[in-house]
C-alpha cells in the first residue's frame, strides 16, 4: 500500500507542480502578465458578476410585434388562398388584433372559409394535452370572416421567440469579447442577461435593443422624399423611411425588398480606401449574391437604399453593376459603430424587438468587500487547521497541511485552465471542499490510530489505516459529485459555477489527501524507517 512504483511517483509530482504552476498567475497582477510568453501559464480565474462587477439587464420579448408579424402574415396568406379560389372580397385588413375581410358575394362564404382555414397551422398542445392545435380560429358573422390567433399559437411563438432571441444575444455579446456572459430565460418572456467585466451597459443596451432587420430596397425615383412628406402623397409600393444619422431626412423607398438579410454570411469592419472613414463590409450567399448582381445591373444610375431596423443607413447610387457578392455599408460610422453593426449583422436579426426592464452597473464594491472578508475568513480558517491539525496528530498533521496547500493549488490550476467563473457560490464550494479534505484526512489517521492501539506495527498500521478509510472516503465524495454534477446540468448563472467549483475541489481533495498524502507518508517511512509513530 505505500509502495510506489517510479512512474506513478513521477506523474504524482508533475501533476502538484503543474497545479503550483498553473495557480501562480492568480496571485499577481493582471498587468505583470502581459509580458509572459504564451507557453508559460499565464491564465487567471474569471470573477463572476458579483465579484468583478459588470453589466446586468432584463430584457422582455416584445409579443405584441410578434403577434402583429404573425398577422400581417395571416393577410398575405389569406389575399393568396382567397384569389387562388377566385373569391371576390373586400375589406381584407387588420383590426383589433384580428384579420377580418369581407366576402363580396354571399354564396361564395363558405368557399372562402374554406380557403381560409387552409391557410392555417398546427402548433403543440399546451401543458395537458400533446394533442396538436390549430394556430388559427376562423369565424363568420353574414358576409363577414374574422381570423384570430388562439391562444396556444401565441404561447408558441413567444417561447420560439425567446429561445431564438437567447441564441441571437448570446452570438452579440461573444463577440464583444467577454468571458462567462450569464444569458438566461426568466419566465415567458424575459431574457436575464449578466456580462462580468464590461462597465458600458449603454453600448450592451444599443446592441442588444436592435432587432437588426436588414434589407436592401431602390429608392423610388417617382418623388423626393421631401416632396412626399410635404403632399403628404405616398404613391402606390412606397413608403417614407428616414436616415439613421439625420431623423429629420426623409427617404422615399419602394416597399419590395430587392435581397434580405437573411442572406448575409459575412460582415467586416474596414477602413474606406479613399476616405479612410470607417465603413463595413458584407459578402452575401450565392442566393444574395445573385440577387444583388441583377438589382445593381437593372439600377444602374439609381440609389439602392440599405435599411436597418425601417432606418436608412445609407442610400449610394449604383454606379454600375456589382457581381461578386459583396458590398460595402458607409454611413459616416465611428470605429466602435462599425464593429457594432459588423456585430449585429453577423449574429443575424431578432424575431422581435427586446424591451428593456431592467438594467444597472454592478460595481466591484460588493465584490472587493466579499473578496476582502472572504481573505480574512480564509486566514483565520486556515490559521484554525493548521493548530488543530498539527496539535491533533503532530508530524502527520503537517502533512495533512502540505497536502491541503497542494489541493488549493490544483483547484485554482483547474478553473484557470478551464476559464471558469468564480462567483460567491463558487467560492462557498471551495471552501466546503476544504472541509472535505480535511475530514479525509482525520478519518484516515483515526484509522490508523486505532490500527496502532491494537498492536501493530507503524507500517502494516498505516497500511491498514488507508485501506479502512478509503471506502468511507469514496462514498462521502462519490455521492457529493454526483450531486454536483446533478446541480450543474440542473442548475444554471451562480448554481453552476457552485457545482464547478465542488466538483474540481472533489476530485482534488481525494488526490491530494489520500494519493499524494500517502506519498510524502511513503517517502519518509521508507528514509526514516521509525520503529514507532505517535499519533
Amino acid at each position: 500500500m505505500l509502495h510506489f512504483e517510479r512512474w506513478k511517483i513521477t506523474l504524482i509530482v508533475l501533476l502538484c507542480v503543474a497545479g503550483l504552476a498553473y495557480s501562480a498567475p492568480n496571485f499577481v497582477p493582471r498587468d505583470s502578465l502581459e509580458g509572459i510568453p504564451g507557453w508559460l501559464p499565464n491564465q487567471q480565474i474569471n470573477l463572476g458578476l458579483d465579484l468583478r462587477g459588470g453589466s446586468y439587464m432584463l430584457l422582455e420579448v416584445d409579443t405584441s410585434s410578434l403577434i402583429q408579424d404573425r398577422l400581417q402574415s395571416l393577410v398575405n396568406d389569406v389575399r393568396a388562398a382567397l384569389r387562388s379560389e377566385r373569391v371576390l372580397y373586400t375589406g381584407l385588413g387588420i383590426r383589433n388584433s384580428e384579420v377580418t375581410v369581407r366576402i363580396t358575394q354571399p354564396d361564395d362564404v363558405q368557399k372562402a372559409r374554406g380557403a381560409i382555414e387552409g391557410v392555417g397551422t398546427t402548433v403543440a398542445g399546451n401543458v395537458f394535452s400533446a394533442v396538436p392545435e390549430r394556430d388559427i380560429a376562423v369565424s363568420v358573422n353574414g358576409q363577414n370572416i374574422t381570423v384570430v390567433l388562439t391562444e396556444p399559437a401565441i404561447v408558441a411563438r413567444t417561447q420560439s421567440a425567446v429561445q431564438q432571441s437567447i441564441e441571437i444575444v448570446r452570438r452579440r455579446i461573444d463577440e464583444l469579447g467577454t468571458t462567462e456572459p450569464v444569458i438566461q430565460q426568466q419566465g415567458a418572456s424575459r431574457i436575464l442577461v449578466q456580462v462580468p467585466g464590461l462597465d458600458d451597459p449603454q453600448r450592451l443596451k444599443q446592441l442588444l435593443g436592435q432587432t437588426a432587420k436588414m434589407n436592401f430596397r431602390l429608392v423610388s425615383n417617382a418623388m423626393s422624399g421631401e416632396q412626399a412628406l410635404a403632399t403628404r402623397t405616398v404613391p402606390t409600393g412606397t413608403e417614407i423611411l428616414f436616415m439613421a444619422e439625420a431623423p429629420n431626412v426623409p427617404v422615399l423607398v419602394e416597399r419590395r425588398i430587392m435581397v434580405g438579410g437573411d442572406r448575409l454570411v459575412d460582415a467586416q469592419p474596414a477602413f474606406d480606401q479613399q476616405s479612410g472613414a470607417p465603413v463595413v463590409n458584407f459578402r452575401f450567399d450565392s442566393t444574395g449574391g445573385r440577387q444583388f448582381g441583377e438589382v445593381t445591373r437593372n439600377s444602374v444610375g439609381r440609389p439602392f437604399a440599405i435599411v436597418l431596423d425601417d432606418k436608412v443607413i445609407s442610400a449610394p447610387v449604383i454606379r454600375e453593376p456589382i457581381m461578386g457578392g459583396s458590398g460595402q455599408i458607409s454611413g459616416n460610422f465611428t470605429v466602435q459603430a462599425a464593429n457594432d453593426l459588423a456585430i449585429l449583422l453577423r449574429a443575424g436579426a431578432l424575431p422581435a424587438p427586446l424591451n428593456v426592464l431592467e438594467e444597472r452597473t454592478v460595481g466591484p464594491g460588493l465584490g472587493a468587500d466579499s473578496i476582502a472578508a472572504g481573505e480574512i475568513a480564509a486566514v483565520i480558517g486556515g490559521v484554525a487547521v493548521v493548530a488543530f491539525m498539527i496539535a491533533s496528530y503532530g508530524f502527520f498533521g503537517v502533512l495533512a497541511v502540505v497536502a491541503l496547500t497542494l489541493n488549493m493549488a490544483m483547484i485554482f490550476a483547474v478553473l484557470s485552465v478551464l476559464q471558469a467563473t468564480l462567483t460567491l457560490p463558487g467560492i462557498a464550494g471551495i471552501v466546503l471542499t476544504i472541509g472535505m479534505a480535511v475530514d479525509a484526512n482525520v478519518l484516515i489517521y483515526e484509522r490508523i490510530r486505532e490500527e496502532l492501539a491494537s498492536g501493530k506495527s507503524p507500517v502494516p498500521a498505516i497500511e491498514a489505516g488507508y485501506n479502512k478509510a478509503l471506502s468511507s472516503i469514496l462514498d462521502a465524495n462519490i455521492t457529493t459529485l454526483i450531486s454536483a454534477a446533478i446541480l450543474f446540468q440542473m442548475g444554471s448563472g451562480p448554481v453552476r459555477g457552485f457545482a464547478v467549483t465542488l466538483g474540481v475541489g472533489i476530485i482534488t481533495s481525494v488526490f491530494t489527501a489520500y494519493t499524494v498524502n500517502r506519498l510524502m507518508l511513503s517517502v519518509w517511512i521508507r528514509r526514516r524507517r521509525p520503529k514507532t509513530i505517535y499519533l
